[in-house]
């Protein structure tokens, strides 16, 4: 099969189509997600082509969604949830983290739940609280939940059927800010499985790592960094839970310095598990301390101070100069 150059928001829409033409038990749900194709036009087409009895336009009732999901997981459909922001999945959270995440452990394994909720997350689209919260440490903290996130179309189209076809409840955070840029989609094999980090740029002195819409800034940090006669890897993370260690590991263990950077706030956080389990696992290795890029432990500020709140190209230079001075 043919690479194409597409949008993230594009090679969603193709993967979830894929993924509904090749299992019939594949249903759609959520709020506008039919006719209006969702607020980020994601699920465009896909009531046109199925029908409105698999993508199913739901009330503005998170809990009601994720309820009926359960059910539905149940009796033998693989539904796939849409969340419209990130703000609004709390109503739905104990379901989430109360009874989806546990349904299999409860049922002695004999049940599985085939879940995915599609969660558009992070900043940089101008709104307001609650449209662009990063809530994935809640759900990453919460055993019986895979959680990952693409930073790339590609991985975008390969990592919505691989979730779509696990077992296990999945929360899929898609970076809203990465929805537009395009880029190339290897239709014909996904590279590396679900929940595989890899290498997206090699370097020698310091290692940066991130995940969904980090990643792009990364690789732009990394570009200025080169510049300025720094070599600097970066590493896509995908996986938020479970972590594959091994190749942040192994760069690590290269550069003896790494900088996590995230949009979340940073205490008690994604970044702060992988600090921690870096400096145990290649304490011998670090020539700096590991130090994290974060948004900051507030409240998502109002529109006009996004930039401000948000990680960006120069946070992170100003870590990698701190790591590089040790």
């Amino acid at each position: 099969m043919s690479v194409e150059t597409l949008t993230m928001a594009k090679a969603l829409n193709l993967g979830l189509e894929k993924a509904m033409a090749d299992d019939p038990h594949v249903i759609l749900m959520g709020e506008d997600i039919g006719e209006l194709g969702g607020v980020f036009r994601v699920t465009e087409g896909l009531k046109a082509k199925f029908g409105d009895k698999r993508v199913l336009d739901t009330p503005l009732a998170e809990s009601g969604i994720v309820g009926t999901a359960i059910g539905m997981a149940m009796r033998g459909y693989r539904p796939v949830c849409e969340i419209q922001f990130d703000g609004f999945i709390f109503p739905g959270f104990d379901q989430i983290t109360s009874q989806l995440a546990k349904l299999t452990y409860r049922h002695e394994g004999s049940q599985s739940f085939p879940v995915v909720i599609r969660v558009p997350y992070g900043g940089h689209i101008g709104a307001v609280e609650h449209h662009q919260e990063s809530p994935e440490a809640y759900f990453a903290h919460t055993p019986g939940l895979r959680v990952v996130s693409p930073g790339s179309p590609h991985d975008a189209y390969w990592m919505i059927q691989e979730a779509i076809a696990s077992n296990d409840p999945v929360l899929f955070f898609e970076p809203k800010s990465r929805y537009w840029p395009k880029g190339e989609v290897d239709l014909g094999s996904a590279g590396i499985p679900l929940h595989s980090s890899r290498v997206v740029r090699e370097g020698s002195e310091v290692t940066v790592v991130g995940y969904g819409p980090t990643v792009s800034l990364l690789l732009q940090a990394a570009d200025v960094a080169a510049e300025e006669g720094t070599s600097v890897e970066v590493v896509d993370l995908r996986s938020i839970s479970p972590i594959d260690y091994a190749p942040l590991i192994a760069s690590v263990q290269k550069t003896g310095r790494l900088v996590v950077a995230q949009e979340a706030p940073g205490f008690v956080s994604v970044g702060s598990e992988i600090a921690a389990t870096i400096a145990e696992r290649c304490f011998y290795n670090l020539e700096a301390p590991v130090l994290r890029v974060a948004g900051f432990d507030t409240p998502f500020p109002p529109a006009k101070l996004e930039t401000v709140y948000l990680p960006d190209v120069d946070r992170v230079l100003e870590a990698v100069d701190r790591a590089m001075a040790y």
